[in-house]
């Protein structure tokens, strides 16, 4: 009796473990639709690529925005500002990482809300 209460405990563990897995993929997989109906995709790359041939991507790898980011407070308030607002082009902090001297103002292409969700799964990627 012991090892069927085990097993339907872990059983319902392991359910939840594969439930929240699949919501976690579900966010990522609308975020990540969201950026590419917004065309963010045309400057931005997800991981990281070496600078080969001296050309440097026009903006950041996103995998490279959440490890400069990890930890900081604020880093979600502040990119989702920059998201909808652009970027500084005198204070450039991805300077010889990217090309693009500074990212457009994106509050025509998504709202609030969309710049946050997809700034959050920016942050969440390793």
């Amino acid at each position: 009796m012991n090892k069927i209460k085990h097993s339907v405990v872990l059983g319902g563990l392991l359910a939840l473990a594969c439930g929240s897995a699949l919501a976690d993929q579900a966010v990522a997989d609308a975020a990540k639709a969201m950026a590419n109906n917004a065309g963010c995709f045309t400057c931005h790359s997800i991981q990281h690529k070496d600078n080969t041939g001296g050309k440097l991507p026009i903006g950041p790898a996103w995998e490279d925005v959440a490890a400069q980011y990890k930890g900081k407070p604020g880093a979600a308030d502040f990119l989702t500002r920059i998201v909808l607002e652009g970027s500084n082009p005198y204070s450039s902090h991805w300077k010889n990482k990217a090309a693009g001297i500074a990212m457009p103002p994106n509050a025509v292409v998504v709202s609030e809300n969309q710049a946050r969700q997809i700034v959050y799964w920016i942050l969440s990627l390793k």
